[in-house]
């Protein structure tokens, strides 16, 4: 009987085991299809190096989709790879999706790395331009190294990537690398698995990669050997001279840092009299020597991004700089550290701060072609250091700040360093989507097969030359993704360039568009990159910012939204003034400030002085037949400004707002975030905020003698205390803010520190809160089909405007 059980056993247990453990262990062929940042990064050399560890035979490749590796191996091998893959993934990647599977088998008697075209959906993302690495600048300024000094060092993990793209997959031969044919020494390096080089598509040396030339007129080249260039670099700043250098993403203007002289004369020929410049230092450790710097501000310039941050400098910076003529009247500096061994080399070797600022006239678009630069940078530059790798799609410098109190990062510029992959929201519809975008701080967002791309800051949309880079700069992405037809979105505002372009292209191509509300648009960003669009709760969007086309067909710019059920609701907003004089009143705080004051005209005659006898007649004249009218917070933050005497015309963007804070911040220093009353009372509140009793008693105060320091920071407290209010009526405890009045740090600082325990606040995290993240907020509006409700807005509008008239 024993004998029988045995056999039964043996047959029916022992032996299926054995064939389960061998088609477990036996060699199969498998598939890994790996997504996200995963080119351009030291992947495939990662992969094979790993395969050659576990004796796998296969290939790995990139391909238009991602990167795939196909392997013959047992089952538990193939997940162990898979695993070890994933656990050493290289530092600069970024990894969305990873399968694994069988396949068709086939049989490979080694691993290798294939470089091949393919035909498949194209949806992999581009991996951002990366600062030289720690290893790099190591190298660079090794004397023994081969390649000290190289200007143009690289490795798998820095270097350029995105600017030098012409097709997919990321490969030398679909870059402006392509034209650079490796030495023995560099293909070496590039066929060594063992070697930090291997496989990197950028990889070059002295002898046989990108070379430099040094022009001191458009058709004179000074000299084209480099250490030459170098030294004469260092001398000309040294004389005072201005020189434009190429750097990654386009052409930069630098000179010295402590020459008054110098940086007005650079103010004339760029037309820039008083915006600020950026700095770039030569160390981390001067720049700990001379500015504020807490951990997170040394990590944001030490980061592969290496964007410039805005700093508060130490008292030896106004002995080493020219603090007033780099930033008159502000008290923060852009500070950058060298992101290209070019830059590195040149700060090195001058040893002390440069102005570093984009290569234009201000308000045209960086220049990045040569034959563009040799053509109208010698009206500004002395003399122009260019090299012979072309630029692709040029980037500006991106530009972060960190609230000083909450220790919140405020993206101010997104671009090199951070554009165009968005990893942070996966869209919900498939197809292919183009959201156009605002005006001022144009960028565009494209969803390709469920991934998001959201462009580099591309200027302003009302110069001809910002419309040219941003129509090329959309023709490459629809180039490089074979695009044809997409659903199209973009913002009411039909004299917005966006506007018009995204009904353009719809046109041309009988393509489907949505108009989204601006304001709408902010709102559905900022949830998006919250994770809010799907909250149990009602959410209050406080959307402020200079200008948007509302829904009433008037300019917002001071609202209230409530979010719950998938609708906006806008349920609160700034009383309105009348809009005069079209784009001139956003250049003059000055007619803000009048047209603020339109129904106070007991106060009218204190600021007559502002204006000529003519002018004062035409704009009241104005006034009066206006139909046009605005709730913009941006234009109060104007208003005040003006009323205070510290800017009445601008000359760049934000000018007045950036003084009023700046005069703040010096009160709060002293004081702390503490203020005896608000200009705001929860019961004059219906509805609507108003306008002119703000302005009213902030006349009131500089008639008592308060200080203008007082005055400044009482006004940012009476923004701070409406938070609360309208939160209070609004039953919410979920408050995101976005809107370009929330790049003003005192202001999210002073919000964090009144309500951080009492409310759920949330401020964008990775796009800025200005109209770069339009274009973003557009796509996530229809992505989620949000709806919008205009219940108190019709009938209180009109009840507004027609005591805006009297």
């Amino acid at each position: 009987m024993m004998v029988l059980f045995s056999c039964i056993f043996l047959h029916y247990i022992i032996v299926p085991f054995h064939k389960f453990a061998y088609a477990i262990n036996r060699m199969q062929t498998y598939h890994i299809h790996i997504n996200g940042i995963v080119q351009g990064v030291g992947f495939r050399p990662l992969i094979y190096t790993l395969a050659m560890q576990m004796q796998l035979n296969g290939y790995v490749k990139n391909v238009t989709d991602g990167l795939h590796v196909y392997f013959n191996s047992s089952k538990n091998d193939a997940d162990l790879f898979l695993e070890k893959i994933l656990k050493s993934s290289p530092q600069q990647s970024i990894i969305t999706s990873a399968e694994l599977h069988k396949t068709i088998e086939k049989e490979f008697s080694n691993f290798s790395i294939l470089v091949e075209e393919d035909s498949n959906l194209k949806d992999v993302l581009i991996s951002p331009d990366n600062a030289i690495c720690s290893v790099c600048r190591s190298e660079l300024n090794d004397v023994n190294n081969r390649r000290y000094r190289y200007p143009f060092i690289t490795c798998t993990q820095c270097g350029p990537r995105y600017s030098i793209i012409n097709s997919l997959p990321y490969e030398r031969h679909n870059s402006s690398m392509n034209k650079f044919i490796m030495c023995e020494k560099c293909n070496h390096e590039y066929n060594n698995v063992d070697d930090r080089r291997f496989f990197s598509q950028t990889n070059s040396c002295a002898e046989c990669g990108v070379e430099m030339n040094m022009y001191e007129n458009a058709s004179t080249i000074v000299s084209n050997d480099s250490e030459t260039i170098l030294a004469s670099v260092k001398n000309y700043f040294e004389q005072g001279k201005i020189i434009s250098i190429k750097g990654i993403g386009g052409y930069l203007l630098l000179c010295a840092a402590n020459s008054p002289e110098t940086i007005e004369l650079l103010r004339i020929r760029k037309h820039r009299p008083h915006k600020p410049f950026a700095l770039l230092y030569p160390d981390i450790e001067t720049i700990q020597n001379n500015f504020e710097l807490s951990k997170q501000e040394k990590k944001l310039l030490e980061s592969k991004e290496a964007p410039i941050v805005l700093l508060h400098p130490k008292p030896p910076a106004f002995a080493n700089i020219a603090v007033q003529h780099i930033a008159p009247g502000l008290k923060r500096l852009g500070i950058m550290l060298p992101y290209s061994p070019l830059l590195e080399l040149i700060a090195k070797d001058y040893g002390k701060p440069l102005i570093a600022t984009s290569a234009n006239i201000s308000g045209s678009p960086i220049i990045y072609k040569d034959d563009d630069a040799l053509a109208y940078l010698f009206d500004i530059a002395d003399y122009i250091v260019t090299y012979n790798r072309e630029i692709i799609i040029p980037e500006d410098d991106s530009v972060v700040q960190v609230s000083k109190a909450s220790g919140l990062q405020i993206v101010l510029r997104r671009s090199r360093g951070y554009a165009p992959s968005f990893l942070d929201y996966i869209p919900q519809n498939k197809s292919c989507t183009l959201s156009t975008g605002a005006l001022l701080k144009s960028s565009f967002t494209l969803t390709i097969n469920g991934r998001v791309f959201v462009s580099q800051f591309l200027g302003s949309g009302e110069s001809y030359e910002s419309q040219e880079m941003y129509k090329n700069t959309l023709a490459y992405w629809m180039n490089l993704y074979d695009i044809k037809s997409c659903l199209i979105r973009a913002d009411k505002h039909s004299g917005y360039f966006s506007h018009q372009y995204a009904v353009n292209i719809a046109e041309k191509a009988n393509n489907k568009i949505q108009f989204i509300q601006h304001h709408q648009a902010h709102f559905a960003a900022v949830l998006a990159e919250n994770n809010l669009l799907n909250s149990a709760n009602s959410v209050l969007g406080i959307i402020w910012d200079g200008t948007g086309l509302g829904d009433d067909g008037n300019i917002w710019g001071g609202e209230f939204f409530k979010y719950e059920n998938n609708t906006m609701a806008r349920c609160y907003y700034f009383e309105y003034f009348p809009v005069i004089a079209g784009d001139k009143m956003a250049l003059e705080p000055r007619i803000s400030l009048l047209c603020a004051l339109n129904k106070s005209w007991i106060h009218l005659e204190k600021i007559k002085v502002k204006f000529t006898e003519s002018e004062w007649h035409n704009y009241q004249l104005l006034i009066r037949e206006s139909k046009l009218f605005t709730s913009s917070v941006g234009r109060i933050f104007d208003a005040v400004a003006s009323l205070l005497d510290l800017c009445d015309k601008q000359t760049y963007e934000g000018e007045a707002a950036m003084h009023l804070q700046a005069l703040a911040e010096e009160y709060v220093a002293e004081k702390g975030f503490k203020m005896d009353s608000s200009y705001f009372r929860e019961e004059s509140i219906y509805y609507h905020v108003p306008t002119v009793t703000l302005m009213q008693e902030i006349i009131a105060d500089i008639e008592n003698g308060k200080s203008k320091g007082y005055i400044a920071s009482k006004f940012h407290y009476s923004l701070v205390c409406l938070v609360g209010i309208i939160a209070k009526k609004s039953e919410v405890n979920k408050i995101c803010f976005s809107g370009g009045v929330f790049q003003n740090s005192l202001l999210v600082d002073w919000v964090q520190n009144e309500y951080c325990k009492k409310y759920d606040l949330h401020f964008h995290k990775k796009l800025s809160p200005n109209d770069e993240n339009i274009s973003f907020g557009q796509m996530v509006y229809h992505d989620n089909n949000i709806t919008s409700t205009s219940s108190t807005t019709n009938k209180v509008a009109e009840f507004m405007i027609y005591n805006a008239k009297l």
